[in-house]
C-alpha cells in the first residue's frame, strides 16, 4: 500500500534542543502498532547534498503508535538560518519502507548568548 506522506512545518531554534511528539494513525483513525517497526528521520538541505543531522527516535508507546524526535542543541548549532527539509521514515517487520510524514523546518536563529559565547565575546572585546 502506497503512502501519501502527511506535511508537516515547523520552526527551530538554532543552538537550542527540539522534539515533538508523534502519533501514527490508519486511515480509520486507529493507532499503527508500532511493534517491530524502525523509525528514522533526517534533516537535509532543500537541494539533498548536506545532511545536517539525524533525528534521535524514542520509541513512547509502540502500541499506541507514539514516538518522540529529537535534535540536540550541538545538532542545530549547525543548521543555517534557511529552510531546510526533513522526513520521517517508518520500516515495517517485512523490510517494507515507506515515508510517513515530511515539511519544511524553518531555522530562526535566535539570540540569547549561551555561557560559551558569552565569554568569547568577552574575549573578544577585552582585546
Amino acid at each position: 500500500m502506497a503512502i501519501n506522506p502527511a506535511t508537516y512545518d515547523m520552526t527551530v531554534q538554532r543552538r537550542a534542543d527540539h522534539s515533538i511528539d508523534l502519533i501514527f494513525k490508519q486511515n480509520n483513525g486507529n493507532p499503527i502498532n508500532l511493534t517491530g517497526f524502525t523509525v528514522a528521520s533526517q534533516v537535509w538541505d532543500e537541494k539533498r547534498i548536506i545532511k545536517y543531522a539525524d533525528f534521535t527516535v524514542a520509541y513512547t508507546d509502540r502500541a499506541a503508535g507514539k514516538i518522540s524526535i529529537s535534535l540536540t542543541d550541538t545538532q542545530t548549532s549547525t543548521f543555517k538560518p534557511e529552510i531546510l527539509k526533513y522526513d520521517v521514515a517508518l520500516t515495517n517487520p517485512s523490510g517494507l519502507k515507506e515515508y510517513y510524514l515530511e515539511g519544511n523546518i524553518f531555522v530562526s536563529e535566535g539570540y540569547t548568548a549561551w555561557h560559551q559565547y558569552t565569554l568569547l565575546l568577552q574575549k573578544i572585546l577585552l582585546k
